[in-house]
């Protein structure tokens, strides 16, 4: 049914959001980085997102493009290259002081953001035209936003507007429109300290000019910011989860804290590592400090901070000589260690996507038929009879014609009999060559039905597509499988989503002169997992012998499932994954109402060109012919 109105139903450009999570890790350097599209561009180290604004949308496809990469290139490569998020927490702790916290937490947004992008165009000056594009649209958005928000009497509002105009205007001269008589005097020192914020070489010094803007602006201002132009994320959002050398140091104190009654002589051997506790087990300081419990321990007076760098006199174990020199690489406290989560991402062992590592596959094999659904199976096997038959008759007469159309006119071979044309054309074709027996159609399917919930009112339209493909696969001896897949409600879990994959028709009964009947089980469950279920299907082609595999994927709508919030692109890349791997994917849509632009839109993006639409599901046999003779033509070796 077509949708009146529709709320909130942005769908996804799996092309784009897949470019800039590519964007995103290249810059940010690692792996786990991931985009998605929010109200506002932010950067979250904590769930390690890139956050892309739905302010570019619905603009033209040029400067949509250019205003996305700028976001991701101000927040994977300029925050995190170049921000100081603890002097944004700082500056967050003195903001909610004053009366309008709001307009100062977007104020340092703007002049971080305008401070990052310049360091970025000066590191990567490629940046700069994304960037150039990014300050004409937000420069022209400013402008109009000052307009509305003057005439609404929004003065928070339309002050920060002008702030922006300050910054980026290409005009030295700028008008400045008024407010009120207590605004308007102070819009020239406001101005002035504004100006400074050209000047910042750090997060802190953006932040300390941001305090003395507001000490001019908070006073004249009656109420904080309607809108939020520039979003201050929560400081939860700059906590990382990867581990810092500084993080692996010790820092709760000693169960006891008392001193060692003895002093020590001067003689003792401290070993050269960090290990400050003495214990109250040893009676006295001894020769060696080798022993340590960390949980308790007493103070004694040996100086530790003795440490010094290794020389080439230095022995292991008394045998081994060491080779050692002065090097400037001392310093560990900055340095980021691999988390194991990255770690196992960059070595490639999330087998079936980020998305699906708590999906586990169950297979189903299918019962033996009773009668009344041989009985629904002949009927449904009577509609499309005509089509399957037509497709037999074209694929013989095409193999036939293989096996008998002689080979004549050739540049080798054995002489003919006709040398005319030696006589009479400057390059002649006197040989031919004996006729050989055709060849086997070499190709295997796997047809992929989703048994999602949505399809309830559309199964029946399906088996007779499917049943078309079974019974013309199996008249020309063409290996294939039937296979329903869903992914149960109820029983999905945060840490276990099993999917389950019901095989219809596996491969070893799709050639037998009475399998097809088992199609009738097929039926509308629960969720779908479509990536999930793409990357297993998959793994099932791969292990046949044939050289052409084809992988049709029956489905009524978008992938849904238990934290699959990010389906489309999931689907999308397992798409492209498997496509890589030699296997000719295809998508069958189906419909009981009509087709909407959206619709197509989202199915095109998972699929590309390869998506097949059938508007409505009583013309799928009509949508299916065409390809599957056009499938079975390219599977015969020419």
């Amino acid at each position: 049914m077509y949708r009146f109105i529709d709320f909130n139903d942005e769908k996804a450009d799996t092309f784009l959001l897949l470019e800039l999570s590519d964007l995103a890790k290249t810059l940010a350097k690692s792996a786990l980085y991931e985009t998605e599209f929010r109200v506002h561009s932010y950067l979250s180290t904590r769930d390690r997102k890139v956050f892309v604004s739905h302010f570019w949308n619905h603009r033209p496809e040029g400067i949509k493009k250019s205003g996305m990469k700028s976001d991701v290139y101000l927040r994977a490569f300029g925050n995190r290259s170049f921000t100081d998020f603890q002097a944004v927490d700082a500056f967050r702790d003195i903001m909610v002081t004053f009366p309008v916290p709001r307009f100062a937490g977007q104020l340092l947004m703007l002049a971080e953001d305008l401070r990052v992008e310049e360091l970025c165009k000066k590191e990567r000056p490629g940046m700069g035209n994304e960037f150039g594009v990014r300050r004409k649209m937000y420069t022209e958005y400013f402008n109009s936003q000052l307009i509305v928000n003057l005439e609404k009497n929004f003065f928070a509002d339309a002050l920060f507007n002008l702030v922006y105009l300050f910054l980026n205007s290409g005009s030295p001269v700028l008008t400045t429109p008024s407010f009120n008589q207590e605004i308007d005097e102070s819009i020239p020192f406001i101005r002035s300290e504004i100006e400074d914020l050209y000047d910042a070489n750090s997060t802190k010094d953006a932040a300390d000019i941001c305090l003395r803007v507001m000490e001019r602006a908070a006073p004249v201002l009656k109420s904080d910011m309607i809108n939020e132009y520039f979003h201050l994320p929560g400081r939860e959002q700059n906590f990382s989860d990867d581990p810092s050398f500084l993080d692996l140091l010790r820092k709760d104190p000693l169960q006891n804290d008392d001193m060692a009654e003895e002093k020590a002589g001067g003689d003792e051997h401290v070993q050269e590592e960090e290990m400050k506790t003495w214990h109250r087990e040893t009676d006295r300081p001894g020769k060696s400090f080798m022993q340590f419990e960390l949980d308790q321990g007493t103070k004694t007076d040996i100086a530790g901070g003795s440490e010094r760098e290794g020389e080439e006199g230095d022995q292991a174990l008394a045998v081994v000589q060491g080779r050692s020199k002065q090097t400037d690489k001392k310093d560990y406290s900055r340095l980021e260690l691999t988390s194991p989560d990255e770690s196992e991402a960059l070595e490639g062992k999330s087998k079936y996507g980020r998305a699906n590592k708590n999906a586990r596959p169950v297979f189903l094999k299918a019962r033996k038929p009773d009668k009344e659904a041989m009985a629904v199976y002949g009927k449904l096997e009577k509609d499309v009879r005509f089509y399957h038959k037509k497709l037999k008759n074209i694929i013989e007469r095409i193999m036939e014609k293989k096996e008998t159309d002689p080979r004549t006119h050739l540049q080798m071979g054995r002489l003919g009999k006709n040398l005319l044309s030696f006589f009479t054309d400057e390059h002649p074709k006197l040989f031919y060559k004996k006729s050989y027996p055709g060849k086997e159609i070499d190709a295997s399917f796997i047809l992929l039905v989703d048994c999602s919930a949505s399809m309830i009112d559309k199964m029946e339209e399906t088996k007779r597509g499917v049943i078309l493909f079974h019974e013309t696969l199996k008249s020309v001896a063409v290996p294939h499988e039937v296979i329903g897949f869903w992914e149960n409600a109820n029983e999905a879990a945060a840490d276990d989503q099993p999917n389950y994959f019901f095989q219809a028709i596996p491969f070893s009964k799709s050639l037998q002169q009475l399998s097809g009947p088992e199609i009738m089980e097929l039926d509308a469950m629960e969720d779908n997992r479509d990536g999930y279920a793409i990357r297993i299907a998959a793994e099932r082609l791969l292990d046949r012998t044939e050289k052409q595999k084809f992988l049709i994927v029956f489905s009524d709508g978008e992938p849904a499932a238990y934290d699959y919030d990010n389906g489309i692109v999931d689907t999308h890349e397992a798409v492209m994954e498997v496509r890589k791997k030699g296997i000719e994917v295809f998508n069958i849509f189906l419909s009981n109402s009509g087709l909407e632009f959206e619709q197509r839109r989202v199915f095109e993006n998972i699929y590309g060109n390869r998506s097949i639409i059938a508007p409505y599901v009583d013309e799928l046999p009509d949508v299916l012919f065409p390809l599957l003779k056009k499938l079975l033509r390219q599977s015969i070796n020419l």
